[in-house]
C-alpha cells in the first residue's frame, strides 16, 4: 500500500495567506534603500517627492519601493488634500507577523543614517517650516478670523483650561504654552499659575501675544522667540506644557514630543489640543495648515515613543464638521 507524500490541498490553501504575507515581508525588508525608507519614516510622514529628495532617488524608483513596502504592510498612506504622505504602519497586516514587524522596526531604528540623508531631512523640514513662517508673517492680522472658521478658541479654550487646571497645582506651578497665538490662553494661565512661559518661532505672532499681555498688565509671563529646540527652553523644567492648535503647523509633529518631554519635570504633563484628521483642504490655504489634523492613535503613539503615558482625553464636535481632541499625557517617573 503506497502513501502519498503530497500535502493536502486544503492545508496549502489555508497557509497561502500567511506564507504570502511572510514572503512579502521578507522581500520588503531585504533591500538597503527600503530599510533607509523605514528608518526615515520612523518619526515623520513624507510625500514621494520629499523621500526622493531625502534619499536621492528618482520618483519612479521610489514609487516602486514604496509599493513593495505597502504590499508588505510596513507603510501606510494618508491623504493631505491633494498630496499623499507615507508613514510606517502602526500595526502589522497579519497578527502572526506583529512580533516580527516590531523587531524589524526596532532594528531599523538602530541604523545610523549617513550625513547626507540627515542633512536632506533637515532641508525638507526647513522648507516646511519656512512655508509656515511665511504664512504667519503675511496673514498675522487676519489669522484669528481665519482660524475661527476651523475651530474658534471660545469653543475649546475653556475645556482645555479646565483639564489643565484639574491636574496641575494652581498658584505654584510653572507652565509653558507653545504657539500662544494672540495670547488669549496666556491671560487665563497667568491668573492661575506662578510662572508662565510663551514660546513661538514667529516674531509677528509673538508680538501680538505681548500686546495682549501688556494690555492686561500681566507681569508673570516670559516670552521666548524660537522653537522647541531653543536653548532657552531647555534651561527650564516645566510642570505643564500646553500646545493648542499648533501641531498641525509643525513640520515634524512627532519630533516635538521628544523635545517637550525633555522640558517637563518628572511627573510633568503635556497637553495637546488639535484637530482630528479631516479632509477639508481649504484649511491649508486659509490657515496655513501643514497637516489636516491627526488620527488620535498617531498622537498617542508619538507620546508613547517620547516616554509619556496618557492620562485624560476629551473630544469636542464642532458645528462646522471639525472635531477637536484634547489629549493629556504625563512624563513617566520611576519612583
Amino acid at each position: 500500500m503506497s502513501v502519498s507524500t503530497k500535502p493536502a490541498l486544503h492545508s496549502v490553501a489555508a497557509n497561502d495567506g500567511e506564507s504570502g504575507a511572510l514572503l512579502a515581508f521578507c522581500k520588503a525588508s531585504a533591500d538597503p534603500l527600503r530599510l533607509n525608507i523605514l528608518r526615515v519614516l520612523s518619526k515623520d510622514s513624507y510625500g514621494v517627492l520629499e523621500l526622493c529628495q531625502i534619499l536621492d532617488c528618482k520618483q519612479s524608483g521610489m514609487s516602486h519601493h514604496l509599493k513593495i513596502l505597502a504590499k508588505a504592510g510596513l507603510v501606510t498612506t494618508r491623504r493631505e488634500g491633494n498630496s499623499i504622505y507615507y508613514r510606517r504602519s502602526l500595526q502589522s497586516c497579519s497578527d502572526s507577523l506583529t512580533a516580527l514587524q516590531d523587531r524589524l522596526f526596532h532594528s531599523v531604528d538602530q541604523l545610523t543614517l549617513n550625513e547626507n540623508i540627515e542633512q536632506h531631512i533637515k532641508t525638507v523640514q526647513g522648507e516646511r517650516e519656512e512655508r509656515s513662517k511665511e504664512f504667519f508673517a503675511e496673514n498675522a492680522d487676519k489669522f484669528q478670523q481665519q482660524q475661527e472658521q476651523v475651530a474658534d478658541y471660545s469653543l475649546y479654550g475653556s475645556h482645555a483650561l479646565e483639564l489643565l487646571t484639574r491636574t496641575i497645582e494652581a498658584g505654584k506651578s510653572t507652565v509653558l504654552e507653545v504657539g500662544p497665538g494672540e495670547g488669549a490662553f496666556l491671560t487665563e494661565l497667568s491668573s492661575r499659575f506662578k510662572q508662565v512661559y510663551a514660546l513661538d518661532n514667529s516674531e509677528v505672532m509673538l508680538a501680538k501675544a505681548k500686546e495682549k499681555v501688556s494690555a492686561h498688565k500681566l507681569d508673570n509671563i516670559v516670552f521666548i522667540h524660537g522653537d522647541t529646540k531653543s536653548p532657552a527652553l531647555q534651561k527650564n523644567q516645566f510642570d505643564s506644557i500646553a500646545v493648542n492648535m499648533v501641531l498641525h503647523h509643525i513640520p515634524s509633529p512627532a519630533d516635538i514630543f521628544y523635545d517637550l518631554a525633555n522640558a517637563l519635570k518628572p511627573d510633568g504633563q503635556l497637553q495637546i489640543t488639535d484637530l482630528c484628521h479631516h479632509d477639508q483642504n481649504w484649511a491649508r490655504e486659509a490657515c496655513g495648515d501643514l497637516w489636516l489634523g491627526f488620527e488620535p492613535e498617531d498622537i498617542e503613539q508619538w507620546a508613547t515613543d517620547a516616554g509619556l503615558t496618557e492620562k485624560q482625553s476629551m473630544y469636542l464636535a464642532q458645528r462646522n464638521g471639525f472635531r477637536v481632541q484634547i489629549r493629556q499625557f504625563e512624563k513617566f517617573h520611576d519612583r
